[in-house]
C-alpha cells in the first residue's frame, strides 16, 4: 500500500512450553485429585512463596522449589515424587504425560481474546486515507479463518474517536450560535442572515488548509469551530449597523421606495467597513505569529490557527458584499408586500 514505511509483525510461534497432561485414571488409582498433582507441580517445579524476610525497611519473599539440577530436563521432572493419602511416593511420570510444545513467545489478550500485533510506520500523516486503502488490500488478499478478526488501532483509533466527538460538537456549536443570535435579534430571518457568513468562512478555511497541505484532524476541527464564532461576530457587526440606519431612516419617513432601501444599506455598510476590517485585522495579526513558531505543540497550534486565518479573509470579503445585498433584498420584499396590502385596502374602500 502506498505510504508504508515499514511493517513489523510480532512472532506468534517460537516459544517452548512444558505441558503436564495429568492422567485422571492413573491418579484415581492412588486416591489423588487433579489439584493434588497440580500443587506439587506448582510448588516443587514452579516455586511457591512460603514466607517473607525482613531486612530493615525492605521486604523479600522467600520462594521454595527443587534445585535446578532436579528440574532442568524432562527425565528429572518425571522423577518428582507426589505423596498419596496412604503415604506412598509416586513419580510424576506415572501420573502425567510431560512434553515440550511450541507456542507464542508471549501471550497477549484483549477483551478476553488472544491477539497478535502488527506495527506499521507511515510516510504520510494522512492516517485515515492510508487505513482505508490498507483495509481494502487486506480484504482482497487475506481470507481470515472462522473466529479471527482484525482491528485497526493506534492513531487511527484515536482519530475515529475524535471524529465521532466532532460530529456531535460541530452541530451543537452551530445550534448554540443560532440560539444566541436569535436571543439577540429576536428574529429568525436576521439570525439566518448572520448564519450565512459561516459557509463564507468555511470556503477560505478549506482553501488555506489545502494550500498548507494539512489533513483534517482534531486540531483543524477545533479551528473551524472557533472560526464559526468569529464569522458570526463580523456578521453581527454588519447587520446591527444596517438595521440601525434602516430604522432611523424609517422613522424619518425616508423609506418610500426600493431606491431608498439601497441608500440606507449603502450608508450602513460603509459605516461598518472600518469596524469590520479592524476587528478581522487585529484577530489575524494576533494569529499570524502562531504560523511561524517552532517547538513542542507548534504543529497543533498551526492547525488550529490556519482555518481561522483563511476563513476570516473570505468571511470578511463576503460579509461586506453579500450580507448587505441579502438585507436589501429582504427589506425590498417587505416594502413591496406592504405596498400590495395598502393597494388592496384602497381598492376595497373604492369598491
Amino acid at each position: 500500500v502506498p505510504g508504508t514505511l515499514s511493517v513489523y509483525a510480532e512472532r506468534v510461534v517460537g516459544g517452548n512450553y512444558l505441558d503436564f497432561k495429568i492422567d485422571r485414571l492413573a491418579i484415581a488409582r492412588y486416591g489423588l485429585t487433579v489439584g493434588d498433582v497440580q500443587d506439587i507441580i506448582q510448588s516443587a517445579i514452579g516455586g511457591m512463596d512460603i514466607t517473607t524476610t525482613v531486612e530493615g525497611l525492605e521486604r523479600f519473599p522467600v520462594n521454595l522449589r527443587y534445585g535446578r539440577e532436579l528440574r532442568d530436563n524432562v527425565e528429572s521432572l518425571k522423577r518428582v515424587l507426589v505423596p498419596t493419602p496412604r503415604g506412598e511416593q509416586i513419580p510424576l511420570g506415572q501420573l502425567a504425560k510431560i512434553e515440550i510444545t511450541k507456542g507464542p513467545p508471549a501471550i497477549k489478550s484483549e477483551n478476553a481474546r488472544l491477539n497478535a500485533w502488527i506495527y506499521i510506520d507511515l510516510t504520510t500523516s494522512d492516517v485515515g486515507t492510508y487505513v482505508e486503502r490498507a483495509k481494502k488490500a487486506v480484504d482482497k488478499n487475506i481470507k481470515l479463518p472462522p473466529g479471527y478478526s482484525i482491528v485497526w488501532s493506534g492513531q487511527y483509533e484515536y482519530m475515529e474517536r475524535a471524529k465521532k466527538k466532532l460530529q456531535v460538537a460541530i452541530p451543537i456549536t452551530l445550534v448554540v450560535i443560532f440560539l444566541l443570535l436569535y436571543f439577540y435579534f429576536k428574529n429568525i430571518k436576521e439570525s439566518l442572515i448572520v448564519m450565512l457568513s459561516l459557509p463564507f468562512a468555511l470556503v477560505g478555511g478549506v482553501w488555506y488548509i489545502f494550500a498548507l497541505r494539512y489533513n483534517l484532524s482534531v486540531a483543524v476541527g477545533v479551528g473551524f469551530i472557533a472560526l464559526f464564532g468569529l464569522a458570526a461576530e463580523t456578521g453581527v457587526i454588519m447587520l446591527v449597523y444596517l438595521n440601525m440606519v434602516y430604522k432611523r431612516m424609517l422613522r424619518e419617513g425616508k423609506i418610500q421606495s426600493v431606491e431608498d432601501i439601497h441608500k440606507a444599506v449603502i450608508e450602513g455598510a460603509v459605516l461598518r467597513v472600518r469596524a469590520v476590517s479592524m476587528t478581522v485585522g487585529t484577530t489575524m495579526v494576533g494569529l499570524m505569529p502562531v504560523m511561524f513558531i517552532k517547538g513542542a505543540g507548534s504543529q497543533v497550534m498551526r492547525r488550529i490557527a490556519a482555518p481561522m486565518i483563511g476563513g476570516l479573509v473570505t468571511s470578511t470579503i463576503l460579509t461586506l458584499v453579500i450580507i448587505p445585498v441579502i438585507f436589501a433584498i429582504w427589506k425590498s420584499r417587505v416594502l413591496k408586500a406592504k405596498e400590495n396590502v395598502n393597494a388592496e385596502k384602497v381598492n376595497e374602500k373604492d369598491a
